[in-house]
């Protein structure tokens, strides 16, 4: 079966690690002593160098790095009107403690969406693979933080209630400011953005999952089905040639790991009632349990399935990586045609990144586009 526009058979969930360069320039940005503007030159810098990078080691799915944030979802969030960062801890003093939760949102008004969040540094990229002739051959990834994300930590004490008495009008204006977001990206080039969500993921740990129900008021299932209510109205205006993924992620920092549990309590919901093409899921570990959850994919969605791991510097074992991609198939109605290959996260989430070197970064991604190579063949597009 053909790929999703911009899915292939070696894939990639988006963040690598950061250089110095750029870690130096945004603690010295947050202490005042650079200017916005000369960080974004350093961080045009190293994205470009990025890009170049994943071309290189044999990657066709190209995002920038995430080298433009310090974590995954807040600094996209906090430039949606109504919405703060609060807890914030200095990046310098980040890097040097060993932080377990990062700062929450909060929403202090009404929701809004006054300028586009991600065109320009799409723009950036887009003419980065137009540089180094790849158009056509490669594709632009966008990623932004699942709308799940404003609600599911904090829910409605951290809600403003003059704003939001009541949270249905909250719920419709986070859908509406999401779907400008896409709107503004597909007018200008973008074809496929993944939605980074924590949450559906959490909902698989049975400790989280009676967290949630006390702090929610609601029952885990029904949490679920309401977050896929949530994202399907976020994506539901987006033209029939972008493609729309979601990568599911168990905690990704600084090696760690935050939750636990396989896919089943929230399997149903997430492949029948959610209207993305294709998911990106962590599987590298006991953790996420077994491949039976994808009986439920539907025969026209792919699967990217993160057997590697992006939180160790040891490489996979290729046999072993194989073997399992093998078993995820039996699993699926169309089999191998249906999965793609990936490490279960990106190599950093947040800036501070996972305990491994970037020799070792680019390592990995090599062995992972062989071994897809070994498996569907050397076209890593179909």
């Amino acid at each position: 079966m053909p790929l999703p526009t911009g899915v292939y058979r070696a894939d990639q969930v988006g963040s690598f690690l950061r250089p110095r360069a750029v870690l130096s320039a945004r603690n010295d940005a947050a202490d005042g002593k650079t200017s916005p503007a000369a960080l974004r030159a350093v961080e045009d810098e190293h994205v470009a160098h990025v890009v170049k990078s994943q071309l290189d080691n044999g990657l066709l799915s190209i995002t920038d790095g995430e080298f433009r944030r310090a974590y995954f979802h807040i600094d996209f969030c906090v430039h949606l009107a109504g919405v703060e960062q609060q807890g914030f801890v200095s990046s310098t003093n980040i890097t040097k403690v060993g932080m377990k939760s990062p700062p929450r949102l909060v929403v202090t008004g009404k929701l809004g969406h006054p300028k586009p969040i991600q065109v320009d540094d799409f723009a950036f990229l887009d003419a980065q693979i137009a540089r180094l002739g790849s158009k056509g051959k490669a594709t632009v990834k966008v990623c932004i933080p699942s709308p799940t994300m404003v609600h599911f930590r904090g829910g409605r004490e951290t809600i403003d209630r003059e704003a939001y008495p009541t949270l249905e009008p909250f719920f419709e204006d986070l859908v509406r400011v999401y779907q400008e977001e896409i709107a503004d990206l597909y007018a200008a080039g973008c074809r496929f953005v993944q939605l980074d969500d924590t949450n559906l993921a959490y909902l698989c740990d049975e400790g989280m999952r009676k967290e949630a129900a006390a702090r929610h008021g609601v029952e885990p299932s029904a949490l679920a089905d309401q977050y896929a209510q949530l994202i399907n109205g976020a994506i539901a205006k987006r033209p029939k040639d972008m493609t729309i993924g979601i990568h599911l992620c168990r905690g990704n920092y600084r090696s760690q790991w935050f939750a636990q549990g396989g896919y089943e309590p929230v399997a149903e919901t997430l492949f029948q009632k959610l209207d993305v093409d294709v998911y990106f899921l962590e599987y590298d570990d006991a953790r996420s349990g077994d491949f039976s959850p994808l009986r439920h994919l539907p025969e026209h969605k792919i699967v990217v399935l993160g057997v590697m791991s992006s939180k160790t510097p040891a490489l996979d074992d290729k046999a072993d990586v194989i073997g399992r991609v093998k078993e995820a198939a039996s699993y699926c109605p169309k089999g191998l045609d249906q999965l793609c290959l990936s490490h279960q996260c990106g190599f950093s989430s947040t800036m501070e990144g996972n305990d491994l070197s970037e020799e070792e970064q680019w390592a990995k991604v090599r062995l992972q586009v062989e071994i897809a190579k070994e498996i569907w063949g050397d076209d890593l597009s179909v």
